[in-house]
């Protein structure tokens, strides 16, 4: 199936999900200092997306979203604690799921899953993903209680899927 979206854009916006899943994954290491970092290499990508071929409104819509992730992933890479952090990729998840529902991406499916547990044991979390199987950037492999067990927690909360529509 043809895109309906061109090349360029469909390619600019793969690159900021690669690096969005390259961030989510530094979370299921508890990598601290990675998440800083990925989060300036997402937001560089974000900068890239090129949104000339879209109508008005959905430049507009799109563009808000794109500017209240690219502030989630500025005070990501500022937050100390990998909790803050947390916070941050929940937020981010949600601004970069309201973007693609908006553009209508349509090169492949993309997940929105949830942890149910993602703060105190109580408080939900997102994430995105480009399969449907859970890798939990949440409670990830060096959680301080649970260690690596949760890893698979969580589950698929919605799908964007606007491939059948190519």
């Amino acid at each position: 199936m043809v895109s309906k979206h061109s090349s360029a854009f469909n390619t600019s916006v793969q690159n900021a999900m690669d690096q969005y899943h390259s961030l989510t994954e530094a979370f299921v290491n508890w990598d601290s200092n990675a998440v800083s970092s990925k989060s300036k290499e997402v937001e560089t990508n974000l900068n890239n997306i090129k949104l000339d071929e879209f109508t008005p409104e959905v430049k507009q819509t799109a563009n808000n979203s794109l500017d209240l992730a690219k502030k989630d992933l500025q005070q990501m890479a500022s937050a100390n604690s990998i909790v803050d952090k947390r916070h941050r990729l929940n937020s981010l998840t949600q601004n970069l799921y309201d973007f693609l529902r908006a553009v209508q991406y349509d090169e492949k499916k993309v997940y929105l899953n949830e942890c149910p547990m993602a703060f105190n044991d109580t408080e939900p979390g997102d994430w995105l993903s480009t399969t449907d199987s859970i890798r939990n950037p949440y409670l990830g492999l060096h959680h301080p209680h649970y260690g690596g067990a949760m890893i698979d927690c969580g589950s698929t909360k919605s799908t964007i899927d606007f491939t059948k529509t190519k």
